[in-house]
C-alpha cells in the first residue's frame, strides 16, 4: 500500500484543508470549559508545523461529539482553538460560523499563513450524509487536502471522503505512521507475534481478533473478553460479565460465546513452545481469576479453573474481575519472550484499585520487554497513562475503531482516496 504525503514543496499562499481528530475530553463548564487531554491534538502538530514551514494558510475540520447534525455549544471546538494556540505556539484563529457563506467570508478575511479551526463539522446534517453540495463548497475554500485524522478514518462522512473527490488529496504524518505501524504489525511482525486482548467488549473487537489470530503465534485473552472463551471452553463464569450490547444493529444477535468457540476450535491444533520444551495452545485464557460479588466489593478471592488451590470455591455469585497470579505469570513469560507485541484492553475492572494487578503487571510486562510494542484503546491508554509508563511503548494508537477495523483486514473509507493509484503525486511512501 502507498499513500501520499504532502509535497516537499507547495505553490505560494497554498490553503490547506486539514481533516484532523480534534474528538478530546472536556472538563469545566460553558466558557471555562478546557481541553483535559491534548494528546489528540499533539499527534497532529507535526503535519501542522509542515504546512506552516510553507507558509500555508491551514484550515481546520474536526468533529467533537454528537451533536445530531445541528449546532449545539456544549460541543462547541472553541476550547479545542484555545488549548491547540498554547502547543503549537502561535495563534489558532476560531471562526464561529455555522453556514458555508459566511465560514467562505470569514476564512478569505485572514492573512495569508494563518491557523483557522472551524466549528464541529458536526454541526452540520450533511456530515454524516457525505453531501456532496457540501463537500464541493468547503472545498472551495482550499487548494489541498490533507486527512490526518486516521481514528475516523473508518467513517463514511463527508469530510473523510467526500472532500477527497474535489481536491487534491494526501495523507498526514501521523496518519501515514499509523497506517505504516499497523501495515506492519499484519504483515511483517517480527515474531514471536503476542497479541493481548482484554477490556469489557468483545463485540467491536470480533473482526480484528478472528483476523490477528491467523497471523499471531500466541492470543492472550483476559478482561471481559475472557469469559467469553471461559464459557465456550466449559467453564461455569458464575455471575461474571458474559456479553456487551453490539456496537450497531449490525451485530444484533451475535453470539460471542460461539464466535470464541469458532476461534478455539479453529486454532485447537496449533501449539507454542514455552522455555523451548513446555507446550502451549494458540489461544491462552485465564486459569486463574480474582473473583468478587461486585466490582466496588471490598474483600475479592482468588478461583482457580484449573485447579484445586484457589482461595475460594466457585460461586454463581461471584463475579471474574481480574485474571488472577498464576495467569499474570503465564502471560508475563509469554511477553518477555516475544518479537512483537500488540495489546488492546485491560485485563480487568482496572478502575477499581482492588481489580487493578492483572492490567498493571501485563503493562509493566510489555514495557520490561525487548519486543516493538504496540498498545491500543482508549481504556489501555488510560491504564499505562495512569501507570505512567506511556512513553516505554514503541507506539500508541489513539485510533479505537479505526484501528480495530484496519486490524480486522477492512479497506478503510478514508485511507482509499489517499492510495496513490488515486492521484498522481510526485512524493510517495511505501508500507
Amino acid at each position: 500500500m502507498k499513500l501520499r504525503l504532502l509535497p516537499s514543496r507547495l505553490p505560494a499562499g497554498t490553503k490547506a484543508l486539514v481533516r484532523v481528530d480534534y474528538n478530546v475530553p472536556l472538563k469545566g463548564l460553558n466558557s471555562h470549559r478546557r481541553v483535559a487531554d491534548t494528546m489528540r491534538l499533539e499527534r497532529s502538530l507535526e503535519t501542522l508545523r509542515q504546512l506552516m514551514d510553507q507558509k500555508a494558510t491551514i484550515i481546520l475540520l474536526s468533529h467533537l461529539g454528537r451533536p445530531k447534525g445541528q449546532v449545539n455549544l456544549e460541543y462547541s471546538l472553541r476550547p479545542v482553538a484555545e488549548a491547540l494556540a498554547d502547543l503549537i505556539e502561535c495563534p489558532v484563529t476560531f471562526c464561529p460560523e455555522t453556514t458555508i457563506d459566511r465560514i467562505a467570508s470569514f476564512v478569505h478575511q485572514q492573512p495569508v499563513g494563518s491557523i483557522i479551526l472551524l466549528e464541529n463539522i458536526r454541526f452540520f446534517e450533511g456530515e454524516k450524509k457525505n453531501d456532496p453540495v457540501l463537500a464541493k463548497k468547503l472545498a472551495g475554500l482550499a487548494d489541498i487536502y490533507v486527512n490526518e485524522a486516521f481514528s475516523a478514518a473508518h467513517r463514511s462522512h463527508m469530510s473523510i471522503v467526500g472532500l477527497p473527490q474535489y481536491l487534491p488529496s494526501y495523507a498526514g504524518l501521523s496518519f501515514n505512521q499509523e497506517v505504516q505501524t499497523l501495515h506492519q504489525l499484519m504483515t511483517k511482525p517480527k515474531r514471536p507475534l503476542v497479541v493481548i486482548v482484554g477490556g469489557a467488549k468483545i463485540s467491536d473487537k470480533v473482526g480484528a481478533v478472528e483476523h490477528l489470530a491467523q497471523i499471531a503465534n500466541v492470543v492472550l485473552v483476559g478482561g471481559g473478553v475472557a469469559n467469553n472463551f471461559l464459557a465456550a471452553d466449559g467453564f461455569d463464569v458464575a455471575n461474571s460479565y458474559l456479553q456487551d450490547a453490539p456496537v450497531d444493529m449490525k451485530q444484533a444477535g451475535n453470539n460471542y460465546v460461539h464466535f470464541a468457540q469458532q476461534l478455539i476450535h479453529k486454532n485447537r491444533t496449533e501449539r507454542v513452545l514455552k522455555d523451548d520444551y513446555i507446550p502451549l495452545p494458540k489461544i491462552i485464557y485465564p486459569t486463574d481469576v480474582l473473583a468478587a460479588p461486585s466490582p466496588t466489593s471490598k474483600t475479592s478471592c482468588v478461583v482457580e479453573l484449573c485447579g484445586q488451590n484457589g482461595s475460594c470455591k466457585q460461586s454463581p455469585k461471584l463475579m471474574y474481575l481480574d485474571i488472577g497470579p498464576k495467569t499474570i505469570r503465564l502471560f508475563r513469560d509469554v511477553i518477555l519472550s516475544a518479537g512483537t507485541v500488540f495489546w488492546n484492553g485491560p485485563m480487568g475492572v482496572f478502575e477499581q484499585p482492588g481489580f487493578s494487578q492483572g492490567t498493571a503487571e501485563i503493562a509493566k510486562a510489555i514495557a520490561k520487554t525487548s519486543a516493538t510494542t504496540i498498545i491500543g484503546g482508549g481504556d489501555t491508554i488510560a491504564a499505562i497513562n495512569q501507570l505512567g509508563l506511556t512513553q516505554r511503548f514503541d507506539y500508541v494508537s489513539a485510533a479505537g475503531g479505526a484501528a480495530l477495523a484496519f486490524l480486522a483486514g477492512k479497506t478503510l473509507p478514508g485511507v482509499k482516496p489517499l492510495v496513490v493509484n488515486c492521484i498522481k503525486s510526485k512524493k510517495i511512501v511505501s508500507i
